[in-house]
């Protein structure tokens, strides 16, 4: 695992323990020399994320639409920064960098980037694991969902186990470097897409 993608929020969230999170996942992937792949933003889990990896010596890269960058949201002092046109061109960006996926605290657009990948290893269009760092328990509510979704038939088993969560931020890149996804049925080919 060379590069993971981080969606997490452009806030901060109302609570220190979020941060410190992003602080403490931050330092992990630099100890274990795992370049950042993340949006491109300066503030806040976001930006916190980023700064945590590079006062750690580690390697940032920010894929960032021109409409942010004129917002003066882009972070510039990143490894690298790469301006696209379209959040689409952003996804897919980031997603063709990383070697895995993490969803930390954040809003929609968190939930709909890491909702996007996990629907894409469902359909076959990658094989990278995907995981939750469950900050406090965050995500307790959207991983009881995705129980539900399985015992009312809208969801098989084994794309369950497509999402890994962790409160850890260690532990979770230790279960996202031994993952072994199970087996997708591919219902599309990645032309098609």
């Amino acid at each position: 695992m060379k590069r993971v993608c981080v969606f997490c929020g452009s806030s901060n969230g109302v609570r220190p323990v979020y941060a410190a999170a992003a602080r403490a996942l931050g330092r992990a992937l630099a100890e274990r020399k795992i370049g950042l792949v993340y949006g491109g933003g300066c503030v806040g889990l976001i930006g916190t994320l980023a700064e945590a990896v590079l006062e750690e010596n580690g390697k940032v890269v920010g894929v960032i639409p021109q409409a942010l960058v004129e917002r003066e949201l882009a972070h510039h002092g990143v490894s690298e920064l790469i301006i696209v046109q379209s959040m689409h061109e952003r996804k897919a960006k980031m997603a063709e960098f990383a070697d895995a996926f993490i969803a930390m605290p954040g809003g929609y657009g968190t939930l709909e980037e890491f909702s996007e990948i996990i629907t894409w290893a469902q359909l076959g269009l990658h094989r990278k694991p995907s995981g939750i760092l469950n900050v406090d328990g965050y995500y307790d509510p959207l991983l009881l969902l995705f129980d539900r979704a399985v015992s009312e038939g809208f969801l098989r088993p084994a794309y369950r186990r497509l999402v890994i969560q962790e409160k850890d931020p260690g532990r979770l890149l230790d279960l996202l470097e031994r993952c072994v996804l199970p087996p997708a049925e591919k219902w599309i080919e990645r032309d098609e897409s």
